[in-house]
This record gives C-alpha cells, sequence and structure tokens, in this order.
C-alpha cells in the first residue's frame, strides 16, 4: 500500500499517463492544499485544468491549479510557452473572483512568448495540404517552440530591455510576414499592435519575472513541500508519444529537467493520473477507440469535450499497454485514477491488456511506431460493471464489490498501486487510498 498521497514529500510530480484530460488540475488542485508550492514545467495555453469547488468552475491554461489553494506560492516555468494576452485574461478572470495572483505567482525570464503570428502559421499549416493534420489547437504552440529552437524566440525575460525586445520583435514580424504573404497568402501583421500588446503584458507582470529555477533550488534547501505540474499526457510527449500527433514538448518526467532546471535526483514521488477509460483529442491512432452509441454514451457521461478548444473526445476503454508504457518512462510510483464514477451505469467493462498484431502476434510492449500501432488489435478483458452510483463514496471500504475488482485489476496491468480515486468533479468527491 502507498502512502497516502495527502503525506507530502519534499518533491512530487503529477503528470498525465494517457493522451492529456486525465483530470490532473483536480489531482494537484487536491495535492496543493498539502504542499507550499506548484509549479508547471511544459506546455501552454493548449492545455486547459480544470477544478470545481463551492459551485464554481475554474479552467486554468498558464496558471498552476495550486493558484486556487490561498496559500500556495505558483512558478511558471522556463519550459512553458505564455500567450500574453490569455495570461492577462486569465489573471484578470481570476481577480475578479478575489484570487490574488500578482504577489503569488513567479514567471521564468527565460519562458518563450507566443505572438500573434504564432497562431497564424500555426491555423494556416494546419490547413494546408503540405502535411497530414496534426488537429493541433491552434494556439501557436509548435510555431513558438520552433522558434525557441531556432534561437529566434522572444522571452519573458526580454520584455524588461526594451531596445532590445525592439529590434528582435521588428526582425521578426518582418521575416513571419513574408512567409505570411508569400507562403499562405494572409495579410500582414501590424508591429504597432504587437508591441502595444507587449508593453501592456510587461507593465502587468514585470513583478512577476524572476529566475524561477534558482527559488525553486532555494525553497528546497528550505524544506518547502513542491508540486511539480505538468500539461497534456504521455502520449502527447514529442519524443515519447504517438508522433507526429503529439504536442511541441516534452510531457513525460524528463521535461522537469529542462523545463524547471531541477536535477532527476530532486524528485521524490511521480503520481500518474489516469482516467478509468481512454480518451484523445485530435487525429492519431486510438487502439481501444469506442464508436457508435456506446462512445457517445461515454463521452456525454464523462462530459468529454476539451477544455480549451471544446472539441469533442474520443474515448474507448482502458488501456493497459499504454499505463505500462507510462510506469515504464516515467518512473510512476502511485496511481491517480479520475473519472471512475463514469462508468457506473455500464453493465459490463472492458480493460485492453495487450495489443495482437495481424503479422507479429502478440506484443510484449507499447510500440513507439505510430504506423505498427495503427494496425493492432486491443487484448480484451470483460469484467461486469457495479450499475451503482459512486459519487457519495469517500472511502474504499464503501465502494461495490465489482468497482473495488475493477480497481484491483487495474492494478495488477499497470503494476502501480492507486493512491487516490476521484468520483466526481467536485473537490469532497475523492477517495484517498
Amino acid at each position: 500500500m502507498p502512502v497516502s498521497l495527502k503525506e507530502p514529500v519534499s518533491v512530487q510530480l503529477v503528470l498525465g499517463t494517457q493522451w492529456g484530460d486525465e483530470g490532473k488540475g483536480k489531482v494537484v488542485d487536491l495535492i496543493g492544499a498539502y504542499v507550499d508550492i506548484v509549479a508547471r514545467y511544459q506546455g501552454g495555453p493548449n492545455a486547459g485544468h480544470t477544478v470545481e469547488f463551492d459551485g464554481e468552475t475554474f479552467i486554468l491554461h498558464h496558471i498552476p491549479s495550486g493558484i486556487l489553494r490561498p496559500h500556495t506560492k505558483c512558478y511558471v516555468g522556463n519550459g512553458v510557452v505564455i500567450n500574453p494576452e490569455s495570461m492577462m485574461a486569465e489573471i484578470t478572470t481570476l481577480e475578479e473572483k478575489g484570487i490574488k495572483v500578482v504577489g503569488r505567482l513567479s514567471i521564468s525570464q527565460c519562458a518563450h512568448l507566443i505572438l500573434p503570428y504564432h497562431l497564424l502559421v500555426d491555423k494556416a499549416t494546419e490547413k494546408g495540404e503540405a502535411r497530414r493534420q496534426i488537429g493541433t489547437t491552434g494556439r501557436g504552440i509548435g510555431p513558438a517552440y520552433a522558434d525557441k529552437m531556432n534561437r529566434v524566440g522572444i522571452r519573458v525575460g526580454d520584455l524588461l530591455h526594451e531596445d532590445t525586445l525592439r529590434e528582435n520583435v521588428s526582425q521578426n514580424i518582418r521575416y513571419k510576414n513574408t512567409v505570411l504573404e508569400k507562403v499562405y497568402g494572409l495579410s500582414r501583421i501590424d508591429e504597432k499592435d504587437v508591441w502595444e500588446s507587449l508593453a501592456v503584458f510587461r507593465d502587468k507582470i514585470s513583478a512577476c519575472i524572476t529566475d524561477v529555477t534558482w527559488r525553486l533550488h532555494q525553497d528546497m534547501q528550505e524544506k518547502r513541500k513542491i508540486l511539480l505540474e505538468g500539461a497534456q499526457g504521455m502520449l502527447l510527449d514529442i519524443d515519447f508519444g504517438t508522433y507526429p500527433f503529439v504536442t511541441s514538448s516534452n510531457t513525460t518526467v524528463g521535461g522537469v529537467c529542462t523545463g524547471l532546471g531541477m536535477h532527476p535526483k530532486s524528485i521524490d514521488r511521480v503520481i500518474g493520473v489516469i482516467k478509468a477509460y481512454t480518451t484523445r483529442v485530435g487525429n492519431g491512432p486510438f487502439p481501444t477507440e469506442l464508436t457508435g452509441d456506446l462512445g457517445e454514451k461515454v463521452r456525454e457521461m464523462g462530459g468529454e469535450y476539451g477544455a480549451t478548444t471544446g472539441r469533442p473526445r474520443r474515448c474507448g476503454w482502458f488501456d493497459g499497454m499504454i499505463a505500462r508504457y507510462a510506469a515504464m518512462v516515467n518512473g510512476l510510483d502511485s496511481l491517480a485514477v479520475t473519472k471512475l464514477d463514469v462508468l457506473d451505469g455500464l453493465e459490463e467493462i472492458k480493460l485492453c491488456t495487450g495489443y495482437r498484431h495481424p503479422e507479429l502476434g502478440e506484443l510484449d510492449h507499447f510500440p513507439t511506431d505510430g504506423y505498427l500501432l495503427e494496425e493492432v488489435e486491443p487484448v480484451y478483458e470483460t469484467m461486469p460493471g457495479w450499475q451503482e452510483p459512486l459519487k457519495d463514496i469517500r472511502s474504499v471500504d464503501r465502494l461495490p464489490r465489482k468497482a473495488k475488482d475493477y480497481l484491483d485489476r487495474m492494478e495488477e496491468i499497470v503494476g502501480v498501486p492507486i493512491g487516490a480515486v476521484s468520483v466526481g468533479a467536485g473537490r469532497d468527491q475523492v477517495i484517498w487510498v
């Protein structure tokens, strides 16, 4: 039995084990009650973490979910890409609801900015015929990371150096305007508008800009409790995901090292958030996908629509091959299972325990070859459903026997103990194991 997730170690990490949308925001919010700092290490406003309490729903795209706990400080690491306009809107919305942000939020001076030309290039590329569509959110994430790797990106710290900032932004816009006009047939970007929006953003968040890496190491020396937060999920990792249908950053445990400057030995516990079934948004292979009426039923029962785009999520049975792969790559210590209650009304439930390929036979591990993944058939076990509402249950002992059997089988398949189970969207709708 794992140590309770309510008893935090010095540094712990929460990450997604599927294609994102696993419910990381809720898990971070719950564990955030017992930590001092929540730090995010990758992604951008293509992520949407949803937290519900006191009759309100909060959807966060940049700011760590820990901001909803009054005592918690929040850090945005260098691995995150930030859209100035949407971050300002997020801060304003939170402050209007009485949640203090400025003074509690620290932003790495090395985090890169998403500018208007990134959004235009993203949308134009996705619509183009030069490549197959990935199903991106159109939020400019990929182009912003591409500029970062091409060493022409604009960083948060650049906002404090006006002359250099003007020169670099102007140079970028001249180049991007040529691309937008000549390649995509789009209108030019007005440099004045970009500059004015950056000036407003600088004035809003200048007090938040800091060296997040140094601060985190100071926090560790002072024995503060730290929770690290990822966006998206394991299978959207740029290296280990279902390429090319992935995001543009490292969503796995390695992203912590590059996105916050923390060394591997600093992480004491890795918590993998996993749905009791599987979903994904966008294109790409999905072996356990449910189609037809059953897929629609699970989608409606789970409210499976993207928090960022509103797109309907594709739904499928729990996939043990994916979960074992996530456990292997990330060194998972514990699982937090979400949305178990969504399966309440089903007479029978399937779990995928393996894959069978028409030529290679049964596979002994998750295939990183996307073409191979498109050809596999899932090997299923079928278990009886419990057909009882779980939303008011708060202890493992009160779970229906069939629900406990399902969780036990998940543990066996993944090889990682379960530390928490969510049975509803509310803060109190959780079973601590």
